[in-house]
């Protein structure tokens, strides 16, 4: 009967951990497994139970850091909060009425709206904010700099 439990935990364990992919009820399921096999030995229920819960403990403390440093995604960030009150580089005319503006800040291309109703900006903007994936932009005094290309430079000369 005991063996049964601990088979029932550990299925129970497993599906929880399939369900949630948080990595926490995989060391208990490893846990119960150890318990399961102190069973099958005749070990006593209460050397059972200590087992579960130490190992359980012993997984989480000393595989679950790794667990989570290698088996999880990498999160790539953007440092998007650096942005804000930065000049960007208005790509198409911002219109909140029309629904365009787009913006290019270090190389990435945002979509940008007026930070008021009713504005429209051609250029020389700052950021006020970000919400999502929208910059919305305000007045600025300072024209963003937009590199010459070196063909340009010589056709000048």
């Amino acid at each position: 009967m005991e063996a049964m439990i601990w088979i029932g935990l550990i299925i129970l364990f497993v599906v929880v951990e399939i369900a949630t992919v948080g990595l926490t009820s995989i060391w208990f399921a490893g846990g119960a497994l150890i318990s399961l096999i102190l069973c099958l030995c005749g070990v006593g229920l209460g050397w059972q139970i200590g087992v579960f819960f130490v190992v359980s403990m012993i997984l989480v403390a000393f595989t679950r850091p790794w667990a989570m440093k290698y088996l999880k995604p990498h999160l790539i960030r953007t440092n998007y909060e650096q942005a804000i009150g930065e000049n960007v580089c208005l790509t198409e005319t911002v219109d909140n009425q029309r629904g365009t503006g787009t913006a290019v800040y270090k190389g990435q291309e945002w979509t940008a709206r007026a930070s008021e109703d009713g504005k429209r900006y051609e250029a020389g903007t700052i950021v006020k904010e970000i919400r999502g994936v929208t910059m919305y932009v305000t007045e600025s005094g300072l024209m963003p700099q937009v590199p010459i290309p070196p063909q340009a430079e010589q056709e000048a000369e």
